[in-house]
C-alpha cells in the first residue's frame, strides 16, 4: 500500500496493515514524520499547559509554597516534546516497524498510482497492488478579512518564541481556549475574540461556562459576540515559526476595535485535499468527505473529514489498516462496533472531558433521554485535588436502553474520568449495572456515585 501523509493517522494505518504480513508499505510525507500532532498540536501544546496547571495546582492548595513559571524551562520541555522539530527518531520507528518512507510532495496520477516529486526535484510513480491511503490531515481555515496580515495559527502559539506583549486569540473552540490559558501565563495580555455566545460550542454549556470563569479568573479578557469584520497590520511578513509577524494589528469587530501586538486565527481547520490529484481518478474533495471511493482508495483522518482528533483518527486507522490486511490476505474481518463514542479532554483550567453525545445532540436524534448532573466537588477525592473547586459532572443515558449515550466532566484533572465513560457506552453497560462498580473513596471517580443516584428510582432497579 501507498500512504500519502506521514502522520500518527497514516502510520498507524500502515502499520496496522502489514503486521504479522508479507505486505509491505511506503509512507509518502513532504514535511516531518509525525505530523501535525507530534510538532505542532497535541504535544506541545500539552507540554506548554502541564506546568502552567501545576503552578495553578500550587496557588490552590494550602501547605504548599506557591511555584512561579520558568518561561526558558517552559519552552525547553516544549522543544524537547518536538524533539527540535526533528523526525530522525519517528523515521527510525516506521523503518524497525517495517515502513518504507519516502521524502516528497505526492498526487494520486491514476488508479492505485501516485507520482511523488522529492525535494531534489527527482520524481517517480509508485503503484500500489492493494490500496492508497489519504492520510494528508488538515490546515487552519482563515477567513478572507486576515488576508495579508500574516497571522499567527496554531502552529505559531505552540512554536512560540517571541511572546508577543499582547495577542488578540479569534475563536472560542478548543484551540483559542488552550492557547489562551499558556499565552496568558508566558505573559502575553490576551483578549479572546468569540463570535458566538458562549465557548466551546459543541459541549454541554456548563462547560464552556466553567472554562469561561477560569480564563477570566486568570486575567483573560473574553469578549463574547465579536465578529472580526477587518484585519489590519503594518509591515506583516513571515518572520517564522513562533515570531511576532509584523507591526501591530487593528482590528474591528461587532463588539469594538482592540490593538494588539498579535492575532492568533483560530476558526477551525479544513481537510488538506488540495493538490493531491483527486481529479486524475475522477474525484472530487465531496466524493471524500462522503465517502464516495473506489475500493483501492481509503481517507482517514482529518483528512476524511472526520472529527479532527489525533487519537480519534489513529482508532479510525487501526480499522482501515485491519481491513486492508484482511482483503489482501483473505483473514477473517476485524471486529467492529457500531459507533463508538469520540472522547475528547480540554486542558483549559480547569479541564473539560466530554465523550459520546450531549444532551442536546441526543435529544436532536430522537433518543428519549434522562440526564443526571452534580457539582464536580460532590466527590470527597474533588475537594481533596483543590482547595477551590469549580465545575460539574453529568450524563446522559437512553431511558429505553438504559445504558449512557454521553458524559461530560468539567473540573480539576477531568480527563482522568474520561475513559470510564468511554468504556461504559462502548460496552453498553446498562445504568442498573454500572451501580455494581464501586468507586474508591476519596477519588474523584465517587462522582459517578452520585451521577447514579440522581437517576429515577425505575432506571436504577434491574429491569422485571
Amino acid at each position: 500500500m501507498i500512504v500519502i501523509g506521514g502522520g500518527a493517522v497514516g502510520e498507524n494505518a500502515a502499520q496496522y496493515a502489514i503486521e504479522g504480513t508479507d505486505l509491505t508499505a511506503v509512507i509518502v510525507e513532504g514535511h516531518l514524520l509525525g505530523g501535525e500532532c507530534s510538532y505542532y498540536a497535541c504535544m506541545p501544546s500539552k507540554a506548554l499547559l502541564r506546568p502552567v496547571d501545576v503552578t495553578g495546582l500550587t496557588d490552590d492548595l494550602e501547605g504548599v509554597v506557591p511555584t512561579r513559571l520558568d518561561r526558558d524551562g517552559m519552552l525547553a520541555r516544549r522543544d524537547s516534546f518536538v524533539s527540535d522539530y526533528d523526525d530522525s527518531s519517528q523515521v527510525e520507528w516506521a523503518e524497525s516497524a517495517g515502513l518504507r518512507v519516502v521524502r516528497g510532495h505526492a498526487r494520486l496520477v491514476g488508479e492505485r498510482s501516485v507520482r511523488i516529486e522529492a525535494h531534489d526535484d527527482a520524481a517517480r510513480t509508485l503503484t500500489a497492488r492493494h490500496a492508497v491511503i489519504l492520510a494528508t490531515g488538515s490546515e487552519p481555515s482563515i477567513p478572507s478579512e486576515f488576508d495579508g496580515a500574516h497571522p499567527w495559527t496554531s502552529a505559531d502559539a505552540t512554536g512560540v518564541v517571541e511572546t508577543p506583549e499582547s495577542i488578540a486569540i479569534v475563536g472560542g473552540g478548543v484551540v483559542a481556549c488552550e492557547a489562551a490559558v499558556w499565552l496568558n501565563a508566558l505573559g502575553s495580555r490576551v483578549t479572546l475574540l468569540v463570535r458566538g455566545s458562549g465557548l466551546l460550542s459543541g459541549n454541554e454549556p456548563f462547560a464552556g461556562d466553567t472554562v469561561l470563569d477560569g480564563l477570566r479568573a486568570s486575567g483573560v479578557e473574553v469578549v463574547l459576540g465579536a465578529s472580526v469584520t477587518k484585519c489590519t497590520r503594518s509591515d506583516a511578513e513571515d518572520t517564522g515559526l513562533g515570531r511576532v509577524h509584523g507591526g501591530p494589528v487593528h482590528l474591528e469587530t461587532s463588539a469594538g476595535t482592540f490593538d494588539v501586538a498579535e492575532v492568533l486565527v483560530a476558526t477551525g481547520r479544513i481537510p488538506r485535499l488540495r493538490d493531491v490529484g483527486l481529479d486524475a481518478v475522477g474525484l472530487s474533495a465531496d466524493d471524500i468527505l462522503h465517502e464516495k471511493l473506489p475500493a483501492w482508495l481509503h481517507a482517514v483522518g482529518d483528512a476524511s473529514g472526520d472529527v479532527p482528533l489525533t487519537h480519534w483518527g489513529k482508532y479510525r486507522a487501526r480499522v482501515i489498516g485491519a481491513r486492508i490486511k484482511a482483503a489482501a490476505t483473505g483473514a477473517p474481518a476485524p471486529y467492529e462496533v457500531e459507533n463508538p463514542p469520540v472522547p475528547q479532554v480540554v486542558f483549559t483550567q480547569p479541564q473539560v472531558a466530554q465523550t459520546g453525545l450531549t444532551e442536546a445532540s441526543a435529544r436532536d436524534r430522537g433518543i428519549d433521554v434522562v440526564t443526571a448532573e452534580v457539582p464536580y466537588n460532590g466527590a470527597a477525592g474533588a475537594a481533596l485535588l483543590r482547595d477551590t473547586v469549580s465545575g460539574k459532572a453529568k450524563i446522559v443515558v437512553d431511558r429505553e436502553t438504559r445504558c449512557l449515550v454521553g458524559a461530560t466532566f468539567a473540573g480539576p484533572d477531568a480527563g482522568e474520568q474520561l475513559h470510564a465513560a468511554t468504556i461504559a457506552i462502548t460496552g453498553k453497560v446498562p445504568v442498573h449495572v454500572l451501580r455494581h462498580a464501586v468507586p474508591s473513596y476519596p477519588t474523584v471517580s465517587e462522582l459517578w456515585l452520585r451521577l447514579l443516584e440522581e437517576l429515577p428510582e425505575q432506571l436504577r432497579r434491574a429491569p422485571e
